[in-house]
């Protein structure tokens, strides 16, 4: 059905291959347009060369991850897992499966692992899931084992964890999955935009026929696949990732070798905006905790005033923030995120503002900038005990602010 392209890294294919590749995967790209609406033409193209690529990954060097991530419930993840379980090559959805089942079946020939939920795999309640973790971390490069002991004689035993996985769960996942993926960040369907309902009497088969007709196209390219070096127009682990979406559309021809490329520069360049974006936010978490510290850990502090602070620091990017500085408005659409938000608090005298509370920010605190550990206490007499503070504290305010993150349980008061 096809023949191995000669010209490696030129996306130059032979006639045979060029005619059937390019059309299955047109075919391919409807359907998942018809269930799904993706976030972009270039993410429509990314994820039908996925799913084509997982039927060569036996061949691949790289096990790129699609991570499907939203903000909220009802964005469509879930749905795109559907029809990439009926479409990629030997599907193994992973939801409620042992780690222990999940190690036995990555082979020679693995499955393509299809982990829906993800944020509670990777959240503060993972638990036991530590496990599956560490292979969704590792499988991304082959030649990376876990080791367990195995076996009535407690063998040491390596266990391959190279699988393509896709990835759905709300928010961002961590780091080591972001920086191995290719992201689709989904969002809620617009009135006007419609779908084609997923019904498995008919769904199924139409799919299961790209699926069948996609294996019969790309099964007996996989030793040419393997040895196709194509040129990137990325590098480091972004190439590692797009390589073998780049090398399915090579082996297509036509326009995909252009589509695949330009689909590669448009969604790398926007994660690096949103690494930028997070990285910004992660600084703003570290400088507000500063602020606390130096109000002496106020149970809370008033907008203008938390704003001011950050204001005054001019090496800081809030003076050049925006076009006239870091507002009002901008902190609380960067903090927004971390389900921290301005309230009424009554200060001293009974006079009320807009405040924000300090056990808000504790979780975000623990999570994206934890405090570096303090030194164990010294056992000898080196150093002499700290002393409290003299003189009366002042009195807490009181007021109507929550105190606690949203969605989660109160931090410690303030000892009184």
């Amino acid at each position: 059905m096809g023949t191995q392209p000669t010209d490696y890294g030129s996306g130059t294919e032979s006639h045979e291959t060029t005619g059937d590749g390019a059309a299955l995967l047109e075919e391919l790209r409807t359907a998942i347009g018809r269930y799904a609406v993706l976030p972009s033409e270039e993410a429509l193209t990314a994820v039908t060369l996925w799913v084509a690529a997982s039927h060569i990954q036996p061949s691949l060097q790289h096990a790129p991850r699609l991570a499907v991530v939203g903000p909220t419930k009802g964005c469509g993840k879930s749905r795109v897992l559907d029809v990439l379980h009926e479409t990629v090559h030997q599907p193994m959805m992973t939801v409620n499966t042992s780690p222990a089942v999940v190690f036995r079946v990555i082979g020679k020939n693995p499955p393509t692992l299809l982990v829906d939920e993800a944020d509670t795999i990777f959240g503060p309640k993972a638990g036991d899931k530590e496990d599956l973790r560490g292979l969704l971390n590792a499988g991304h490069q082959r030649n990376r084992p876990a080791w367990r002991i195995s076996g009535p004689e407690h063998k040491p035993t390596a266990f391959p964890t190279f699988a393509m996985a896709a990835l759905a769960g709300i928010g961002d996942l961590p780091d080591t999955i972001m920086d191995r993926a290719v992201v689709l960040r989904m969002q809620k369907r617009k009135p006007g935009e419609r779908i084609t309902p997923f019904r498995s009497r008919y769904s199924v088969p139409e799919l299961h026929a790209v699926r069948d007709r996609l294996a019969a196209w790309l099964t007996p390219l996989r030793e040419a696949a393997g040895r196709l070096v194509p040129e990137m127009p990325v590098e480091d682990r972004a190439a590692d990732t797009w390589e073998p979406l780049v090398i399915v559309a090579d082996l297509a021809g036509g326009h995909w070798p252009a589509k695949a490329r330009a689909a590669c520069l448009a969604m790398t360049r926007h994660e690096a905006v949103q690494d930028e974006q997070t990285t910004l936010k992660t600084r703003l978490l570290r400088d507000i905790r500063r602020i606390f510290e130096q109000e002496g850990n106020k149970e809370a502090l008033r907008s203008q005033d938390l704003l001011a602070s950050l204001l005054t620091d001019a090496e800081s990017p809030w003076p050049d923030y925006g076009i006239k500085g870091l507002t009002a408005f901008h902190l609380s659409a960067l903090l927004k995120d971390f389900g921290i938000g301005p309230a009424n608090y009554r200060f001293e005298q009974g006079r009320q503002a807009k405040a924000y509370a300090r056990n808000q920010f504790l979780d975000a605190w623990a999570r994206y900038c934890p405090a570096p550990p303090q030194p164990a206490p010294a056992t000898g007499h080196e150093f002499a005990p700290v002393r409290p503070a003299q003189g009366k504290p002042p009195a807490p305010p009181t007021g109507s602010l929550p105190v606690g993150p949203l969605g989660g349980t109160a931090g410690p008061k303030p000892a009184r």
